[in-house]
């Protein structure tokens, strides 16, 4: 799932998928024509729905999109720390025999949490991009078809990883809606450990 996509929807057929302003600037553009079902974008990466303001001009609406958290900026002038490693420091709070334990590592505890959190990723990346893409088709799911027949069996066949009864169950709600939660709940190359 790219990171910076959004798709819009008028009620349950999609408008447009893609950056957020050229989505907001065409959800804008249906609105002033009007448009009989709500109207939702979602952020791709989340799943979440999320609100912009579509008054004014093509400028001011894009003038108050939500602006991207830039990665943190670490400073030229540090004592402590990697900071051309783009090390971030940031506070840990561990009970007493975990400290003692970390003390006891070749490296000391910073080392050997990096390692740690390494080993991690690797041996639980798939797990964790797939319970993000299952997260993310739930949002969606919820805000979409939450009235819609079968949802709470389709939720828990979402979850238990039974693609083929999701389908079933789904077969039935509009295709535009059944597309998008099929590509939310895959899992690509976005999601893998090295992201």
């Amino acid at each position: 799932m790219q990171l910076n996509s959004y798709t819009s929807f008028d009620g349950h057929r999609r408008l447009a998928s893609g950056p957020l302003q050229s989505v907001a600037i065409g959800v804008k553009r249906l609105l002033e024509g009007g448009t009989d079902g709500p109207v939702l974008i979602f952020d791709d990466g989340t799943g979440r729905s999320i609100d912009i303001d579509t008054r004014g001009t093509d400028e001011e609406v894009l003038a108050r999109l939500p602006v991207p958290v830039p990665a943190p900026v670490v400073e030229q002038q540090r004592g402590r720390g990697r900071p051309k490693l783009g090390v971030v420091a940031r506070e840990v709070t561990l009970l007493p025999r975990h400290w003692d334990w970390l003390a006891t590592q070749p490296g000391g505890a910073s080392v050997t949490l990096r390692k740690l959190v390494e080993e991690a990723r690797r041996q639980h990346g798939g797990k964790d991009a797939a319970r993000r893409a299952q997260e993310r088709a739930y949002h969606f799911m919820s805000a979409m078809a939450g009235d819609m027949p079968g949802f709470e069996e389709a939720s828990r066949a979402l979850f238990a990883n039974e693609s083929e009864k999701l389908g079933q169950l789904i077969a039935g709600w509009p295709g535009d809606v059944r597309e998008h939660l099929a590509r939310l709940a895959s899992i690509d190359s976005s999601d893998s450990v090295g992201q």
